[in-house]
């Protein structure tokens, strides 16, 4: 597969929840706007997160994330639900380690930990465990995630 071959996978149909915003004006809805103005930041503590929920299962293979340089997660690890409880159990899926800089960062999500189910998965969670603030606070410009849908 190549990086052709990938889809954007984030949409208006993507639910958005995060742990906290500093303000309404740094609010979760700029994560996918495609405007550089504009950011989610978050309150001060740690860990912080970001969860994606989405309307059809997905197979993420690539993350890209712009942050604001000195609120930078620079521990983030991505989890998937488990499949076996009606409630929402995460596992570790890879952890990844962005740097404190105010330029687009992309990865390519291998799994670490565990296999994406071939079906995909329908939910995806960024786990903020470390930041270059003082604070614990995160700022992010643009969220990108992109993949496959399942066969």
């Amino acid at each position: 597969m190549t990086s052709s071959d990938l889809i954007p996978l984030l949409n208006e149909n993507t639910s958005i929840k995060v742990s906290s915003t500093l303000e309404k004006a740094t609010g979760k809805k700029n994560l996918i706007d495609n405007n550089p103005e504009t950011c989610w930041t978050s309150q001060q503590g740690l860990p912080q997160f970001i969860q994606l929920g989405f309307k059809d299962r997905v197979i993420p293979k690539r993350l890209s994330l712009t942050f604001q340089g000195g609120f930078v997660g620079t521990r983030c690890v991505l989890l998937i639900p488990t499949e076996n409880s009606d409630k929402k159990d995460w596992q570790v899926l890879t952890t990844v380690y962005p740097e404190d800089v105010n330029r687009r960062q992309s990865f390519d999500l291998i799994s670490t930990q565990i296999q994406i189910p071939d079906k995909g998965i329908s939910a995806l969670k960024l786990s903020f465990e470390e930041s270059s603030d003082f604070f614990g606070r995160i700022t992010v410009y643009d969220l990108n995630l992109e993949g496959t849908t399942p066969a």
